[in-house]
């Protein structure tokens, strides 16, 4: 069966954007004219997954009122005559169907994907990590849905990292596929094992499309560092039964949970915009010549 449904974990208080994130989710930091968040669901509907469940916790509305029809500000547009901005604000209503649940207690990835159970069903579906961005042109979620489809094998995504950076990431262990270029059979994964025990340097990135058994395996996995359910634990079950996939990705990515990689995605995004693009290129040639 074909991934139909996304899961997005929201639950995350942002502690690195403080003050910023006090009182707004970190989710909602925006990313030139839109939300980190509105660029995940983007993504997924773009893939063909148009059932979204976020899971969220304490502080979070504002991510339902986003996703929301907001009446009283389409009116006035509307009387304004701001037709494209009306035409924005609607679209962002219309991009999937948006549910929610909550994660009542901070217990990690593989416990917030577990809260996603009783949405899913019996089905594959995809998970996105809303501190990654992926470039607005790649296709790196349509092609592990249509891999994870044609395997009935978790998909997972994942990328070169320099070794210093190992000990960031779970860690895939497994050949690569004879017959896919860019595929891998995983049949082993180490969280953030630093460079002296990672299989290879080829890290998971924040894009999955798991089967659903992977839900049994989550029930079973017992708390580790921080007393969290890794959902690495719960893959490495999965792989011990037979090798998942790995789909290697070297587009644009962004990893907005950190300072740097969210001014880099400002940036970059704002400069490939057609409607900023030129003269904001401008601006930044000169600014560099002052530097």
């Amino acid at each position: 069966m074909r991934a139909r449904k996304a899961v997005i974990p929201a639950a995350g208080l942002g502690t690195r954007f403080l003050p910023a994130t006090k009182s707004s989710p970190k989710e909602m930091l925006p990313v030139v004219d839109k939300p980190a968040i509105q660029y995940v669901v983007e993504e997924a509907a773009t893939a063909g997954l148009e059932d979204v469940l976020m899971v969220t916790g304490r502080g979070k509305r504002a991510l339902e009122d986003h996703f929301d029809h907001a009446i009283e500000l389409e009116r006035q547009l509307a009387a304004a005559g701001k037709e494209d901005l009306l035409a924005a604000v609607r679209a962002v209503s219309q991009l999937a169907a948006v549910h929610y649940v909550r994660q009542g207690q901070p217990l990690g990835l593989g416990h917030a994907v577990g809260c996603a159970r009783h949405h899913v069903g019996n089905e594959p579906f995809a998970v996105l990590l809303g501190d990654d961005l992926i470039g607005m042109e790649e296709r790196l979620l349509s092609q592990m849905v249509e891999l994870a489809d044609r395997s009935a094998r978790t998909v997972v995504a994942v990328m070169e990292f320099d070794d210093a950076e190992l000990d960031r990431y779970g860690v895939i262990d497994g050949p690569p596929d004879p017959e896919q270029p860019g595929v891998y059979h995983v049949n082993d994964m180490i969280e953030k094992p630093g460079r002296a025990n990672a299989p290879s340097n080829l890290c998971i990135i924040g894009r999955y499309v798991l089967t659903p058994d992977i839900f049994g395996h989550i029930s079973r996995t017992k708390p580790g560092r921080g007393g969290e359910i890794q959902l690495t634990d719960a893959m490495r079950a999965q792989c011990a039964e037979e090798p998942i996939r790995a789909v290697r990705f070297d587009g644009a990515r962004y990893d907005i949970g950190t300072k740097q990689d969210y001014l880099r995605a400002t940036i970059e995004i704002a400069a490939q915009r057609p409607d900023l693009g030129p003269e904001f290129r401008d601006f930044l040639s000169d600014f560099v010549e002052r530097l």
